[in-house]
């Protein structure tokens, strides 16, 4: 079996419910499997922000997770209309992996959640492309052939998965918002296995 990495950091749990479903949909391809990874929290000030191993959830992402894979998926909630911090501080900390071309020619794609329809959910994903970009890799998007990304009235972009939580986060992921998360893990599954042949 192959890995897909499905590397994200979510506080509200909305991020981690469209891992769940991108990880379903990577899943969904034969001989594939998604290895589920997240990124501790960081602190404002010099401390240990987190214990080594989570307390529930995914186990956090180790080096070798990144040499192992043969795809990865990032996701990240919206700050500012960029990466929260903990995924940037994780990405921030890859050097050695782009000095060995550990990630180049690996295809990846990118989601994420925010509290508003016009919060930044395309700029958070075109901030997440970045590093990818400097790594070397092939990106993902959801090409308009997906009828659930022109039918949506909710997340859902070219560029890649995506939720509006709502103001006070209340709002769960819809079903389009699902579909369209399976749908991003399952292209992304489907263009690793080719380019690992």
């Amino acid at each position: 079996m192959a890995d897909i990495l499905v590397l994200y950091y979510s506080h509200s749990g909305s991020v981690r419910e469209l891992a769940r479903h991108v990880a379903r949909g990577v899943e969904s391809v034969t001989g594939v499997s998604a290895r589920v990874r997240t990124v501790p929290k960081v602190a404002p000030v010099t401390k240990i922000a987190e214990p080594d191993i989570p307390a529930d959830g995914a186990p956090y992402v180790c080096a070798a997770d990144l040499a192992e894979c043969i795809g990865l998926a990032l996701g990240s909630p919206t700050r500012f209309g960029n990466m929260a911090a903990p995924m940037k501080y994780f990405l921030d900390g890859t050097a050695g992996e782009w000095m060995r071309g550990t990630l180049a020619g690996k295809p990846a794609c990118v989601f994420t959640s925010t509290a508003t329809q016009h919060g930044g959910n395309e700029s958070t994903l075109l901030s997440m492309m970045l590093p990818l970009l400097h790594h070397g890799m092939v990106l993902v998007g959801v090409p308009f052939t997906e009828a659930l990304l022109t039918s949506t009235h909710e997340g859902g972009t070219p560029y890649g998965a995506s939720h509006v939580a709502g103001s006070a986060n209340g709002r769960p992921v819809s079903e389009a918002e699902k579909g369209i998360a399976f749908a991003l893990g399952r292209r992304l599954a489907v263009t690793a296995c080719k380019l690992a042949a």
